[in-house]
């Protein structure tokens, strides 16, 4: 087989989600109309949170980054699948490519980074109330997301460095609607059993430390609730139920894609739906839809 040089390599073929042209009209509509939902729910939140004085507190601040995230990652795959689903061929250049892993990498490493900082902001809220004001100061808050953003970039960049350079030949052909690191390792004609051992171990440490961090923060607030009230338990799992929920959903589909891959393409494409589209549509409406406060500044914007 002759082999291709990377620099000669000028697009790859997607192969998108299926082949019927009656499915791809179908999920022509259902996904942009989801993209249209996601990007004003996140915007919205966004401008909610800027706009209402009540709201301008730590935990609004970091809910809207994470919501500009959201509208960030939901933007670097999803427009690309959409108008893809209008062309018969599917195609996407090597400087695409790579700029979709980037900026997936990017926003979703930071967003695991975020969901950490939210988890500490309620540890403090709810075990240390007398301290809440002095610790999560501005300061500390503009911190935490600044850190979140500079461990996306290195995440991302680290990953880009260890692909970018690699040799292609043969099929250019990615079975599935975006790049990603996996797709695009099997195309690389080399042995890829060393770069598939960094590239998870760069995935993992990132992923496990942030979901042991979770852990400890949400153990720490159940405990002490339940310790200090009556009905703690039920308190404790109100106050957190929201940030549980985005957490499972967020993580879930990146320890299946990343580091415990099923090798089922139905399924890895349900889950790369999954963790584009659906987990950035989720998230503001789990975040709001049971936030009172969030309630209350829609309707004094009604008023």
């Amino acid at each position: 087989m002759e082999e291709v040089n990377q620099s000669e390599v000028s697009e790859f073929i997607i192969l998108g989600l299926c082949d019927s042209w009656e499915l791809q009209a179908f999920f022509l509509v259902i996904f942009s109309s989801l993209y249209l939902i996601t990007i004003l729910g996140n915007i919205f939140i966004v401008l909610i949170i800027i706009i209402d004085l009540h709201l301008h507190s730590p935990m609004y601040f970091l809910l809207a980054n994470l919501s500009f995230i959201d509208f960030c990652l939901s933007s670097v795959t999803t427009p690309k699948m959409i108008t893809d689903f209008l062309k018969e061929k599917k195609t996407i250049s090597f400087g695409g490519c790579m700029c979709q892993i980037f900026f997936g990498h990017f926003f979703g490493g930071g967003e695991m980074v975020l969901l950490v900082s939210m988890a500490y902001d309620r540890y403090v809220a709810i075990c240390k109330p007398l301290h809440y004001a002095s610790i999560m100061n501005r300061y500390m808050c503009i911190g935490l997301v600044m850190t979140s953003w500079i461990i996306g970039f290195v995440h991302s960049i680290s990953q880009l460095v260890i692909i970018i350079n690699l040799p292609f030949c043969g099929s250019r052909e990615l079975d599935s609607f975006f790049c990603d690191i996996p797709l695009v390792l099997k195309l690389a004609c080399m042995d890829i059993y060393v770069l598939e051992i960094l590239i998870n171990a760069d995935s993992g440490v990132l992923a496990a430390l942030c979901f042991i961090l979770l852990l400890i923060s949400y153990s720490h607030i159940l405990i002490t609730v339940c310790r200090y009230s009556k009905d703690g338990a039920s308190k404790a799992l109100s106050t957190c139920t929201a940030h549980i929920t985005v957490v499972v959903l967020f993580f879930g589909p990146c320890i299946f894609i990343y580091l415990w891959p099923v090798s089922i393409t139905w399924v890895d494409k349900f889950l790369a739906v999954f963790y584009a589209v659906i987990t950035p549509l989720l998230n503001p409406a789990i975040y709001t839809l049971r936030n009172k406060e969030i309630k209350n500044a829609m309707k004094r914007l009604q008023c």
